[in-house]
């Protein structure tokens, strides 16, 4: 146990192990099924906290613009919630690829959450932090609550689930996927009938949005066709990212190494814990933490 303050706070990627859509809701959106899992490939921030009451990004980060920032948004909702008077400087150093289905910003913006609620001294449940995160986006919530989950509605209903713990890789096309128009292609005339967790653990479930983004995004379809060479091929969340299990990382850094040099490939663990809750777990004292 520590009193000392992390001077980084992990925001790892998500994968999803299936996605099925069940229906469509009157607002519009679709109600999905779906599994998360964490896995050991994150971005890292940084958070000074400033008597000043001003939150600001400590430096520009490539490809974000700061008014589409989730840290910073992130930051801006909690503390209008909660009406603390301090701010935040954040630092984020970004890894995980922008719009690849991976939850990274999402993931971001819930460690800024997890990290000022302890930072500021604000001492927010998890539920309450949960409930704030998801006006930011339906990924948030499972990132808040810290553990693998079966998911359904938007993704917000959240039962937590054991899972194996399996090496991937991780393939990311050079494409930029549009989550509201692969949700408009689906055409589909009925919805998929809902599965429970017995029929995922014996083997059902798939990605309903796959066929359409290899339809329409040629570096999807032709990453999937390499990759399917590997093993049983698998998208994450709208993509483009996709995965696959690997016996270990040996394994995986293999076919790494076979990958296209314009794709990118990254070995990681899946894991079914956050691991900022493991910082936060390890701090005896919660105070404001100025700097």
């Amino acid at each position: 146990m520590t009193n000392e303050w992390p001077a980084v706070w992990p925001a790892p990627a998500k994968i999803n192990l299936f996605l099925h859509v069940v229906g469509r809701r009157p607002d519009g959106y679709h109600e999905l099924q779906t599994v998360f899992q964490f896995i050991d490939w994150q971005d890292d921030l940084r958070f000074t906290v400033t008597d000043d009451g001003v939150i600001a990004r400590a430096e520009d980060v490539p490809g974000i613009d700061a008014d589409r920032d989730l840290t910073v948004r992130a930051a801006h909702s909690l503390k209008e919630a909660s009406g603390c008077r301090y701010g935040v400087r954040i630092g984020l150093t970004k890894r995980l690829p922008v719009g690849g289905g991976l939850g990274g910003g999402s993931s971001d913006a819930a460690t800024t959450l997890l990290a000022l609620n302890a930072l500021w001294g604000l001492k927010w449940p998890l539920d309450r932090l949960a409930d704030l995160g998801l006006a930011l986006g339906a990924d948030v919530p499972v990132f808040v609550r810290g553990t693998s989950a079966w998911a359904e509605g938007v993704g917000e209903r959240l039962s937590p689930i054991d899972l194996p713990e399996p090496w991937y890789v991780v393939i990311v096309p050079d494409a930029a996927v549009l989550t509201g128009p692969v949700f408009a292609g689906l055409h589909l005339t009925g919805f998929r009938p809902p599965i429970t967790i017995r029929d995922f653990r014996a083997g059902q479930g798939d990605n309903d949005l796959a066929s359409v983004v290899r339809s329409r995004y040629g570096a999807v379809d032709a990453a999937w066709r390499w990759l399917e060479a590997y093993g049983h091929v698998r998208m994450s969340g709208s993509g483009a990212s996709l995965f696959i299990e690997v016996p270990d990382s040996g394994h995986g850094q293999e076919v790494v190494a076979a990958c296209p040099a314009h794709w990118r490939a990254h070995v990681a663990r899946g894991r079914n814990t956050h691991p900022a809750h493991a910082l936060l777990r390890s701090i005896t004292h919660w105070g404001v933490a100025k700097r």
